[in-house]
């Protein structure tokens, strides 16, 4: 068997395609276009390469970019009063606050204080409570983001037995919740899961989010699963995700790259989310 390679570049690139659609709309009927703010404390370079990437899909998406960049000894107070001027400014649709900050600040506060209208990245307690509740809300960009790659491949989740490797805030458990919306039957592993191989080879839908390169080897995986790849990983100067593609490939049915596979996909959910939350904002205007 030979899997088919998931292509988030062009189901990204589809996505985008109607997010400019649908900014140009919300501009025209309202008068100003979305808008974005990002929010970068200190001189961390990815974190860097990251917010500029962020603006610039804004500025091709007819999104509005608002750039706050505060020095690496930046204060509390002053990265409290960034937020909150941002949340105020009604021009500004979503809010990003890059993370890591640096040592002394407490990035998991600092989000929190981000208005949930504008928690375009669904990070917030609120936002997280209505997934939990199934509520209507902003959702999480790369949790989203897999779920628009499972559909473009055609995957049933409803009873479906869904694995995700990783509990993490940011993409482990808010993966689990949006599988659970979508009927599938989740099991969410971490450090301490016992067997981890035996337990991966039972989904139909297995989905690694770690940070360790090529952990899960052929033997993780059910033959014909779908496996999608959320790790980033560098080895030798190369980008490699949490499984080893081409062993998985030869047992899975369909497979994420990376790069090229989730990546964009995140991208392309923080700019449709921006747009929701502008349309959210104006209609209870």
């Amino acid at each position: 068997m030979s899997a088919q390679v998931i292509d988030g570049l062009a189901v990204a690139a589809k996505l985008r395609k109607q997010i400019a659609v649908d900014a140009a709309t919300f501009a025209e009927q309202y008068g100003r276009p979305p808008g974005l703010a990002t929010i970068l404390i200190g001189d961390d370079p990815a974190s860097a390469v990251y917010v500029a990437s962020k603006q610039r899909a804004c500025a091709a998406a007819g999104i509005e970019g608002f750039s706050f960049n505060l020095p690496a000894d930046a204060t509390r107070e002053q990265a409290i009063a960034t937020i909150e001027e941002a949340n105020a400014n009604p021009a500004i649709s979503g809010i990003i606050c890059q993370l890591p900050v640096p040592h002394h600040l407490d990035g998991v506060e600092l989000t929190g204080l981000v208005d949930p209208l504008k928690d375009v990245d669904g990070l917030t307690t609120t936002s997280a409570g209505l997934l939990a509740l199934g509520r209507p809300g902003l959702r999480p960009c790369t949790p989203r983001g897999v779920l628009m790659l499972l559909d473009e491949v055609g995957v049933e989740l409803e009873g479906a037995e869904a694995v995700v490797i990783g509990r993490s805030n940011l993409f482990g458990k808010p993966m689990g919740q949006l599988l659970l919306e979508r009927s599938a039957t989740v099991t969410i592993c971490h450090s301490r899961t016992k067997d981890l191989a035996a337990t991966c080879a039972r989904a139909d839908v297995l989905i690694a989010a770690v940070g360790r390169a090529r952990m899960v080897e052929a033997n993780f995986v059910k033959a014909g699963a779908v496996v999608i790849d959320v790790g980033i990983n560098r080895v030798d100067g190369a980008l490699c995700g949490d499984v080893d593609f081409e062993a998985v490939s030869e047992v899975a049915s369909a497979i994420t790259p990376v790069p090229g596979g989730v990546g964009p996909m995140t991208i392309a959910c923080l700019l449709d989310n921006t747009v929701i939350a502008a349309r959210m904002a104006a209609e209870q205007a």
